[in-house]
């Protein structure tokens, strides 16, 4: 079991004996699972709370939809959507806000509000002063790994060797990172489940999670309600399950027990009074 411990700012997160839970707030009119329902302010200022008071250690903030063909939004659009909420919700819970961006500018606005994480779905690719930003604040920050960009990652995604072309991926967005003045100890890492990859990648980038633990960081992963558990679980196949259908929660369940057995530190969730629970045997068992 590999242990790690972040400090920053007023946190502390020790990973590894016990799995941390980062809970989704999205504040979108079209993310794949929640789109719509908490994009005013009021709702996911409650949702955010809901989500902390079930058990979450990290909220994660995102004002831009990251689904497969998602349509690109404006920086003074993700910071008009965000900022208000980070505002008022850092003074209201004790755990960091994450901001979900790959806007150097947006980041910047959402850690002056009260923000102490980022999660850089690009890995520095798309705005490298991200970096900058998160060396500067002394702000952890995740690196995840996608082939392509939201709009053409599920574009017929092809792979020689998954898991080496994911790691060797990750270990040069770590040293881009360390070279832009972030400490190692700052930095999580994230396989990016449906992020450029076809169900079946995804099913092997949980089994064989295992072999990114050499690159030496925490690893973060997010199969909640996606697109793959979807698939497996449609009855006749080609039949399309809503995200927020029961079996579809507990197929990420599945999915997540699995990652945390392969060596996930952090799994990112919709559902965190479901995720509390298992997490918590499952946390109880590995320790026995």
């Amino acid at each position: 079991m590999h242990t790690f411990t972040l400090r920053w700012k007023n946190f502390v997160l020790e990973l590894g004996r016990r799995t941390a839970i980062m809970g989704i707030v999205n504040v979108t009119p079209d993310s794949f699972s929640d789109g719509g329902q908490f994009h005013s302010s009021e709702a996911a200022l409650a949702q955010a709370e809901r989500l902390v008071k079930a058990g979450a250690d990290i909220i994660d903030i995102g004002g831009e939809s990251s689904r497969p063909f998602a349509e690109d939004v404006t920086e003074e659009e993700e910071k008009r959507r965000v900022v208000p909420v980070i505002e008022q919700l850092a003074s209201r819970i004790a755990v960091p806000i994450s901001i979900d961006t790959t806007k150097a500018a947006v980041a910047e606005a959402a850690l002056a509000a009260g923000a102490s994480m980022i999660n850089d779905i690009s890995a520095l690719s798309i705005d490298p002063h991200l970096a900058a930003v998160a060396a500067r604040h002394h702000v952890p920050i995740i690196l995840m790994h996608m082939k392509g960009t939201p709009r053409t990652m599920q574009i017929d995604p092809v792979y020689e060797d998954l898991m080496a072309e994911i790691a060797l991926y990750l270990k040069q967005a770590i040293e881009r990172a360390e070279r832009s003045g972030i400490p190692r100890e700052h930095i999580i890492i994230d396989p990016g489940i449906g992020f450029g990859k076809t169900a079946r990648h995804n099913l092997l980038v949980i089994q064989k999670l295992g072999t990114l633990a050499a690159l030496g960081a925490p690893i973060l992963i997010g199969p909640s309600r996606k697109a793959f558990i979807r698939k497996i679980l449609a009855e006749p196949p080609h039949k399309e399950l809503s995200p927020d259908r029961p079996e579809v929660e507990t197929g990420t369940q599945a999915a997540l027990a699995v990652a945390i057995m392969n060596g996930a530190h952090i799994v990112r969730v919709h559902n965190v009074v479901n995720t509390k629970a298992m997490v918590t045997v499952l946390d109880a068992v590995r320790s026995a």
